[in-house]
């Protein structure tokens, strides 16, 4: 899929919504994210939103007063059924061309001398008046692994002698997640229960687990799908992805540890995972794109996972943050803390290449069906996106600000993910931030 500017994209672009202009705002007339939501603390049916500025403008009301007329991919029963829908599968499923028509069709009622300015002020709804649902209903989830500097970092951890398994350079390793417990932003969970096998006893133990982690992820969401049988090319991958979103995949490292041989993560990762309720638009992130490559050294990659679009424009530069409140720091009225940053530059598989190999078997993707990138760590030590690496498995806690430390997670602590693109002199195309809170285990 060719990477092309067109309007949307002007770094002259103004809105009439005024917050949308201000240089740190993370969603200006340049990004257009979509997300349901509805107004906080109503039993109002939840609705497509798209956020400008600090404000959401509702999708079906807009479409109600004619805001999209003109664009002829924009009518029809198909159109309508989508927008009016308290998910984002349908629109989801209409393609490509429809959502570029969509976002076109925005940008131009939100910039500064809008005709329809006075009559789409009523459509908005201010961020901090609203409530989120998933944005998809997720059918399927299948999580990757594609940062060679976290799968070498805990490789070491877990196997020493052999750190990073021999198909690591050659496949996208990936696994199948559980849908039903994904959450959006503000998700709280208890901590799970499982088997451990502490080093010191010669059976393993059940109860709580005590060593808990997040992980820095992307989220990738599925447009169109493709029929069972049939594969997606990876030039044409991207045609088939709506959009990204953060991730955080929470994880039970000494559940993990014990249970991960030989059919990788059960019980450690499907107790939760929590995503942003923005997701950003891969055309509003084509400034941002970066050439991929890989190392002489390395494998190259086959040729059903290679292509021009991938090597010349196949990465993404995307900032990605990883933050810390404790109670402690809720009772001061402490803001959170920064743990690492980190960037999807650095990922060794494109997402293009997770599309093609996922559907290279002939295994069948379905509008919503959602990705996750793996975690996310850059290669130097500041830039892991996981506790797991920052203390070193445990070996060496973590000093914060106000005196305390962590070695994995307490009962309590909120993580939040942030993600932004920014270049000097382009706007910054922000995903917002996903949050979520450990508590304590249930009674056995």
């Amino acid at each position: 899929m060719t990477v092309q500017l067109n309007e949307t994209h002007d770094l002259q672009l103004r809105s009439w919504v005024q917050s949308a202009n201000q240089p740190a705002c993370d969603f200006p007339i340049q990004n257009l994210p979509f997300a349901v939501f509805r107004r906080k603390g109503s039993h109002q049916p939840y609705r497509i939103g798209v956020a400008i500025g600090d404000q959401i403008l509702d999708l079906p009301a807009a479409h109600a007063v004619h805001a999209f007329a003109g664009f002829t991919e924009l009518q029809g029963g198909h159109f309508t059924t989508a927008v009016n829908a308290q998910t984002l599968n349908g629109l989801m499923g209409l393609g490509a061309p429809v959502w570029s028509a969509l976002r076109l069709a925005l940008s131009r009622v939100l910039r500064e001398g809008s005709a329809l300015q006075g009559t789409l002020h009523a459509c908005l709804l201010p961020q901090a008046q609203a409530e989120y649902a998933l944005p998809a209903h997720i059918g399927d989830y299948t999580d990757f692994y594609t940062s060679v500097h976290h799968a070498t970092a805990v490789g070491k951890l877990f196997r020493p002698d052999n750190p990073l398994l021999p198909n690591y350079k050659w496949v996208p390793i990936g696994y199948h997640g559980r849908a039903s417990s994904i959450g959006v932003s503000g998700q709280e969970f208890h901590r799970p229960l499982g088997q451990t096998k502490p080093p010191t006893v010669e059976e393993p133990v059940f109860g709580p687990a005590k060593r808990m982690d997040y992980e820095l992820e992307l989220g990738i969401f599925i447009g169109q799908g493709n029929a069972l049988g049939t594969s997606i090319p990876v030039e044409q991958a991207e045609s088939h992805v709506f959009g990204l979103c953060l991730l955080n995949d929470w994880s039970a490292r000494d559940m993990q540890a014990w249970e991960y041989q030989p059919l990788g993560p059960f019980l450690a990762k499907n107790f939760a995972t929590t995503i942003s309720p923005w997701i950003v638009t891969l055309e509003a992130l084509a400034p941002y794109r970066l050439a991929w490559h890989r190392d002489a050294a390395d494998p190259q990659p086959l040729p059903y996972l290679d292509g021009e679009s991938v090597r010349t424009s196949g990465s993404f530069d995307i900032q990605l943050e990883v933050l810390l409140q404790t109670p402690a720091m809720k009772t001061a009225g402490a803001a959170a803390e920064r743990l690492s940053l980190s960037n999807f530059r650095h990922s060794y598989w494109t997402v293009s290449q997770m599309v093609a190999h996922h559907t290279v078997n002939g295994c069948n993707l379905h509008a919503g069906d959602l990705l996750g990138s793996g975690t996310q760590s850059g290669p130097a030590p500041e830039e892991a996106g996981s506790l797991l690496e920052l203390t070193e498995g445990g070996k060496k806690p973590l000093q914060l600000s106000n005196g305390e430390q962590r070695v994995f997670m307490e009962d309590g602590d909120t993580v939040v993910l942030r993600g932004w693109a920014h270049k000097e002199g382009a706007p910054r195309i922000g995903f917002g931030e996903v949050a979520g809170t450990l508590l304590p285990a249930r009674q056995i």
